[in-house]
């Protein structure tokens, strides 16, 4: 599990509190020509995806990423991207961030400027 620290205002006090966050797993199905990123969790019905396609040679297209209400916030979506960005720089290919939430977390992430093919 991951720990998460944060620090709490209160009344002019700030105390530091230590989270526990469950560890993500996401996987990864490659059909060829596109494929897709899942997240389930435990007690929560359905998964989170992030769908991707060919965008030509060496560019894959982040084209839909999806949650259900009962995962958002849980950090699911953002290991997706993380793990979507991981698997391009090992494959030596850039990423197309056509869904919102994807090119989203390009702008918050400038270190992965050098994997956007449309930057």
């Amino acid at each position: 599990m991951d720990r998460i620290r944060r620090a709490m205002r209160y009344g002019g006090n700030e105390t530091e509190v230590t989270m526990v966050q469950p560890t993500i797993h996401v996987t990864h199905e490659d059909y060829g020509s596109s494929g897709r990123y899942a997240v389930a969790m435990p007690g929560i019905e359905g998964e989170a995806e992030l769908t991707w396609h060919a965008g030509g040679p060496g560019i894959i297209v982040a084209d839909h990423t999806y949650a259900p209400d009962a995962m958002r916030g849980s950090g699911a979506a953002a290991a997706m991207v993380r793990r979507l960005v991981a698997d391009a720089r090992a494959r030596g290919v850039l990423i197309v961030p056509a869904c919102s939430y994807v090119r989203a977390q390009f702008e918050r992430h400038p270190d992965w400027s050098d994997l956007c093919a449309d930057a």
